[in-house]
């Protein structure tokens, strides 16, 4: 089969599509003929070596897959034929960009069915990111004031519309020439964060969804008694002591797979409450053009390869 992997740290060109042995899937897991594979920015930063999260490679990057079931083990969850989508094996390699791939059923859920493969691969890391966040760690509920940095970016894009399915008032940041976008989301009011200091134009937050590294200026817009959803300082003890010291609740998030979730997250979609943006599509064999695109920082949404 085809697969994208890596023999060293590097720029995008390092990149390979080389020809590997197919998977078999073990007992509870299934083999996935993969239709598309989204691309995400912890993909470039483990690609890059400046997050080493995979060790050394060779290893194949990518996690976020959609596609059919070709064979199952015994006691999988799913039927060969049946449509699924997930982020398997995450933080550990999964060689999301490959035609097949072979995965325990508990990690993927069957795909929404108002979704094409395309679209589906799209959300699984960047949608259980913002609900693990938003729902498992902050409980995000009707009436609450949730702030959402980098509002038209993956994980943010998807943050707004499961904030607002969750009943919440949501103020999203964005640059202006994005706010007509993000306003279609359903953010209640959009800053545009390079003109107006967000520290002085918002307060009484019940959560702030930071997805910027910015926790300190994000803690003091937070009411007491509020929390601090951190997706990059995570695992900053300092800052989790200072908000804590300050009467507020540091909730870190590191995402992992959840079928549980995904189910949650293909009812919403299948309701009509999230749609995810696709910014680009491409070839397995750009996955290196896909990366360039990623890194820039200027999408709007997901950038997805289709595996043909």
């Amino acid at each position: 089969m085809r697969a994208v992997i890596q023999q060293t740290f590097g720029g995008p060109e390092v990149l390979e599509l080389v020809e590997i042995e197919r998977p078999e899937p073990l007992s509870g897991e299934v083999l996935v003929r993969v239709h598309a594979s989204g691309v995400n920015p912890v993909d470039v930063a483990v690609r890059s070596g400046a997050f080493p999260l995979l060790g050394q490679p060779p290893y194949g990057v990518g996690w976020d897959i959609s596609g059919v079931v070709e064979e199952a083990g015994p006691g999988a969850r799913y039927e060969i034929g049946e449509e699924v989508y997930g982020m398997p094996f995450f933080p550990r390699a999964a060689t999301g960009y490959a035609e097949y791939v072979a995965a325990p059923s508990r990690q993927l859920a069957r795909k929404p069915k108002s979704l094409n493969h395309i679209e589906a691969a799209a959300l699984p890391l960047a949608a259980l990111t913002a609900w693990q966040g938003l729902v498992d760690k902050a409980a995000v509920k009707e009436g609450d004031r949730v702030l959402i940095h980098r509002a038209a970016g993956g994980v943010g894009h998807l943050a707004v519309q499961i904030a607002k399915a969750r009943g919440a008032y949501v103020i999203a940041l964005a640059g202006a020439a994005k706010h007509d976008y993000v306003r279609g989301l359903g953010a209640d009011e959009v800053i545009d964060y390079r003109t107006t200091d967000f520290t002085e134009a918002v307060r009484d937050m019940d959560v702030v969804f930071d997805s910027v590294a910015d926790g300190l200026r994000s803690l003091s817009v937070l009411k007491p008694g509020g929390v601090l959803v951190s997706i990059l300082e995570h695992v900053n003890r300092e800052l989790a002591a200072t908000v804590q010291a300050s009467g507020r609740r540091f909730a870190g998030v590191s995402v992992e797979p959840d079928y549980a979730a995904l189910e949650a997250i293909a009812e919403l979609v299948d309701a009509g409450l999230i749609r995810p943006t696709i910014a680009e599509t491409l070839p397995l064999a750009d996955a290196g053009k896909a990366h360039e695109i990623v890194a820039a920082g200027q999408t709007v949404g997901k950038v997805v390869l289709t595996v043909e």
